[in-house]
């Protein structure tokens, strides 16, 4: 019977170690973006703004993308509007920026999955290695005007890389632009939300409001989308994301 006990008492101990000891960015509630994490941010956004007449957001500049302009500064949040960020929030070891949506109109939450952002990283420091050495890119196929398709072979790559959609249970190739960013392409994910859901879109219109209308996410290091004759996604690229 001692044995049991103490059979126990190790296994509980083990499974404690463990949790402190797991880092926190992979921990399950440093992930889940709850929905009730979503609504208490928006309350604490939409008093703070009631309070001072702006939003709660970081200084950004000109060139930053649409999607990741509007980050929010939790420091202006806590602790009058809220006690602490969400577990799931940069700040907090969690895994999401959260961001705002719809500024002009009705601020909404919104996230940035930084997941892929390693993966990315790494892709870029690898191409960036390349470049000193080359003077240009690898690049295996030309998409679209200044859109890119890499060799990743050349970059050391033994299978092309992928990285995990926010949006569905799919997988995303990633991109090169003509001005050297490495980007994620999101056709996929649009061809699916195209036909899961009711857009009223026309040629030119960039469709990844479907992605944000749908979902806690925006499209992190995305270029724009638009439709073709067909209704079917294409890219919308000019040198802008």
């Amino acid at each position: 019977m001692k044995k049991v006990f103490v059979l126990v008492i190790v296994l509980m101990m083990s499974t404690y170690l463990v949790g402190c000891f797991y880092p926190e960015e992979e921990r399950v509630q440093n992930q889940v973006p709850y929905p009730e994490q979503l609504e208490l941010v928006r309350s604490a956004v939409e008093r703070f703004q009631e309070d001072s007449g702006v939003l709660p957001i970081k200084t950004f500049e000109d060139s930053t993308s649409l999607y990741q302009r509007y980050q929010i500064d939790f420091n202006q949040l806590v602790p009058r509007y809220l006690q602490e960020p969400p577990g799931t929030a940069f700040e907090s070891g969690g895994v999401y920026t959260y961001v705002l949506w719809n500024v002009d109109e009705e601020p909404e939450v919104k996230l940035i999955d930084l997941t892929t952002m390693r993966d990315i990283q790494e892709m870029q420091q690898k191409l960036n290695d390349y470049r000193n050495r080359h003077s240009y890119a690898p690049v295996a196929e030309v998409l679209n005007h200044g859109l890119f398709k890499l060799d990743y072979e050349a970059l050391g790559y033994s299978e092309e890389p992928y990285v995990k959609s926010p949006y569905y249970d799919t997988f995303l190739p990633i991109l090169l632009t003509n001005d050297w960013e490495i980007i994620i392409d999101y056709q996929i994910d649009l061809n699916i939300a195209l036909e899961e859901h009711d857009g009223q879109f026309e040629p030119g219109d960039d469709i990844r409001e479907i992605l944000i209308a749908n979902s806690p996410f925006v499209p992190n290091r995305s270029i724009p989308y638009t439709i073709d004759e067909n209704g079917e996604p294409i890219y919308n690229y000019e040198g802008e994301s």
